[in-house]
């Protein structure tokens, strides 16, 4: 009962001057802690994003003044499920309705090893919070904030670089062990348009020559791609990061891009790889909000010109690219493996690449509903309209009301049919070959061929496509 009552007086006490707005679950918690000795200090990320009016849905707390994680996951269970993942690092999760906290108890690394996972933790109840922070990336996550004094903790001046657009690394020697934070560097420039530090451009470099990146797990690196994509309104500064500190090395189908020239009436912005960048800047105007379907056409915008090193020429004093589309597949599953192992992940782009061009193509000859209908067959045309339209928009053009007009015209036909998502649907299948007697062999395919061509061209009802199959077939 005194817990309860003294939350409520906490919590009318902080009701109008708090300055981080935080859930009233994770209020109670901390007034739980303090009340077994803790002192919870919020920390990264949730901090960061308050300064710059973001939604916070995660939240990390870092706990002095204790040494025993037994104890804070007794006092955690009590609201939910505690998630033991990071228990050797002396870590625990706390997944409350729609919010995530993380609750970390003070430490310091110690590099032992190669990698982002070579480090001896060391837990430490006696650190100061300026102590604490000096293992942290940059200064904009080094920004603590004392829930009961209502105040900021802020040893690195993360709060004036935050003002100042500018990203910097905390602490010279702690800060080049862990390679991933070139990375992260990347990923955090570009979702707050961050300039980085010189210094901190230079041990990035360093790391990167070092070649340590080479010993990075690849879903640790597709994860910080995932932020930089989802997360930028502009993914071109961070990708023009990527280049200038030479981690293109890493990834030759994208280095190729760089210089790779283009024909000037259409590509006036220059070579392949900055007509790349600008279409990403514009696939991150027109995300679809779910995250899964965006990141792979994302993906698909970055690696749907990775075929033209392989075939641009000049000819007649105009430079081509025939087939660019189809010879960006091989490149484009080259890249993604370094990247990912989920195959259905990589299914889903192929043939975005290698249909990429099709719906202006449609558009420009006033192709037929057949057309549209065999499109239907090789990729979802709404996705394909989507990476068209960032392809079309991610140039210097004069008139990019074309480019809407397009992916307008080919998606009111496939709508119209009902193909735009789900793909045409043949109307004749193995099971009904084998009701009107045929046996199961190597020709099935090539009479279901032969009736979806049927059904394509002729428009022939199920039972007409019957009749020709057993009129052709039957002899």
């Amino acid at each position: 009962m005194k817990k309860v009552f003294l939350f409520l007086i906490l919590n009318r006490i902080f009701t109008f001057t708090k300055k981080i707005k935080i859930p009233n679950i994770l209020e109670e918690i901390l007034i739980d802690l303090k009340s077994i000795g803790a002192l919870p200090i919020l920390v990264g990320g949730c901090v960061r994003d308050s300064f710059l009016k973001k939604e916070v849905k995660d939240y990390d707390i870092e706990i002095f003044n204790l040494s025993s994680l037994d104890t804070i996951k007794i006092l955690l269970r009590k609201y939910g499920k505690v998630n033991e993942v990071g228990k050797s690092f002396g870590v625990l999760i706390l997944s409350v309705d729609k919010y995530d906290f993380d609750f970390a108890l003070a430490r310091i690394e110690e590099k032992t090893d190669i990698g982002h996972k070579g480090f001896n933790v060391t837990i430490n109840e006696n650190l100061s919070f300026e102590e604490a922070s000096l293992r942290r990336d940059f200064t904009i996550n080094s920004i603590g904030y004392n829930f009961f004094k209502n105040e900021f903790l802020d040893p690195h001046n993360g709060i004036e670089d935050l003002e100042n657009k500018t990203l910097r690394h905390v602490n010279d020697k702690t800060f080049i062990e862990d390679p991933l934070r070139v990375y992260r560097a990347i990923q955090f420039s570009s979702r707050f348009n961050l300039s980085i530090d010189k210094k901190t451009f230079s041990l990035c470099k360093k790391i990167v020559c070092s070649n340590e990146l080479e010993y990075l797990p690849k879903e640790r690196v597709f994860e910080e791609f995932k932020k930089l994509f989802l997360k930028s309104s502009k993914p071109s500064i961070g990708m023009n990061y990527l280049k200038e500190l030479g981690i293109l090395k890493y990834f030759s189908e994208l280095d190729a891009l760089v210089g790779c020239i283009q024909d000037k009436e259409y590509h006036p912005e220059g070579d392949v790889w900055i007509h790349t960048l600008m279409s990403l800047d514009e696939m991150a105007k027109i995300k679809t909000g779910n995250d899964y379907r965006d990141l792979y056409l994302f993906y698909a915008i970055l690696c749907h010109d990775l075929g033209k090193p392989f075939c641009t020429k000049i000819i007649k004093n105009r430079v081509t690219s025939h087939k660019h589309e189809a010879l960006g597949v091989e490149p484009t599953i080259s890249l993604l493996n370094k990247l990912t192992n989920e195959k259905k992940f990589i299914e889903k782009i192929l043939p975005l690449v290698k249909n990429h061009l099709a719906p202006f193509q449609l558009y420009k000859s006033e192709s037929s509903l057949k057309a549209v209908k065999r499109l239907s067959l090789k990729c979802n045309i709404e996705d394909l309209c989507i990476v068209c339209l960032a392809d079309c928009k991610g140039r210097d053009i004069v008139n990019k009301n074309k480019c809407d007009e397009a992916v307008l015209w080919v998606l009111e036909k496939a709508r119209q049919m009902n193909i735009s998502e789900s793909g045409l649907k043949p109307i004749v299948q193995g099971r009904d070959l084998i009701e009107i007697g045929f046996k199961p062999s190597k020709i099935f395919k090539d009479i279901l061929d032969y009736a979806l061509n049927l059904q394509i061209e002729e428009n022939l009802s199920r039972k007409d496509i019957i009749i020709k199959i057993k009129y052709k077939y039957s002899k």
